[in-house]
């Protein structure tokens, strides 16, 4: 049986901001949303995929064990369980494991390509569970540190990677739809099928949606989640190279939103750097 010292112990690890044990399960959190993010954006890539195949698997299992534990746990230690599970964080906590279970259910709904390809990429909202940890910063940036600057730093650099690894994914799923390995199957398959019998096959080219243009080879940028964040870090940082660009009318929006985000975080960036500045010359203390 476990005593009640160690009971709430366990508790304040899951309930309690100013607890060191709550503290380094959340640093162990965020490690494993960084890594979960990681594994996500190399299993995009074809040929990763193809040849790490078990080591993906394990990398995502054993995640979705992790944040299970964290979800149960959550739910188990909070005031008013009911209540928490459909909080906010609660429904973070749910949506960081769900599409993994989805896909082992193997459901009738849930066998389309599509579908699949886009219980994959959700793993990426797990980035959303970074939440807790800006608002804790953010609440001791208020209560306990004298000098709120490195908390909001931190608040800044997770910000900036939840919009990072959200906007990349996103865009990844909308743009690569278009000459993702399944689409191009099928839509060679469409052509053969009308295509006579003796006559040279036609090559299937993936069309623009807006233009109706063919889409050849060297504008298909959108193959794997880190050719997206190369995009996206240009476009976050107001760089605007070109050099990649949506078709979709999906893709143009996620693009204005990332644009839109770029341009706020620049700005809390100056706002911090400014106020880095104003301690550096004037001293510890800020006015208010």
């Amino acid at each position: 049986m476990v005593d009640v010292a160690t009971a709430f112990s366990l508790k304040r690890v899951f309930t309690d901001p100013h607890y060191a044990g709550y503290r380094y399960w959340h640093t162990i959190v965020m490690l494993f949303i960084f890594g979960s993010c990681g594994t996500l954006a190399l299993e995009s890539v074809q040929d990763l995929a193809v040849r790490f195949t078990k080591a993906f698997d394990w990398a995502e299992w054993i995640t979705v064990i992790f944040f299970t534990i964290d979800a149960v746990a959550n739910i188990f230690f909070a005031p008013k369980p009911l209540r928490y599970l459909f909080s906010f964080w609660g429904i973070i906590d749910i949506i960081s494991v769900a599409p993994s279970y989805l896909m082992l259910l193997n459901l009738t709904a849930v066998r389309s390509t599509k579908v699949i390809r886009l219980l994959r990429v959700a793993r990426a909202l797990r980035v959303l569970k970074l939440a807790r940890s800006a608002a804790d910063e953010a609440d001791g940036a208020e209560e306990h540190i004298r000098n709120p600057i490195l908390a909001n730093l931190k608040i800044y650099v997770i910000i900036f990677f939840a919009v990072f690894m959200m906007s990349s994914t996103a865009m990844y799923f909308v743009e690569g739809l278009l000459y993702s390995d399944d689409a191009m199957e099928s839509g060679q398959a469409a052509i053969d099928a009308v295509t006579p019998a003796g006559e040279k096959p036609v090559e299937f080219m993936p069309t623009d949606p807006i233009s109706g243009n063919a889409i050849p080879e060297d504008k298909r940028f959108f193959t794997s989640i880190p050719t997206a964040m190369w995009w996206c870090i240009v476009t976050m940082t107001t760089t605007g190279y070109g050099d990649m660009y949506p078709v979709t009318v999906g893709g143009r929006l996620i693009a204005s939103f990332t644009m839109l985000c770029g341009l706020i975080l620049f700005a809390i960036l100056l706002n911090i750097i400014n106020k880095t500045m104003m301690v550096l010359f004037f001293g510890d203390k800020l006015p208010d």
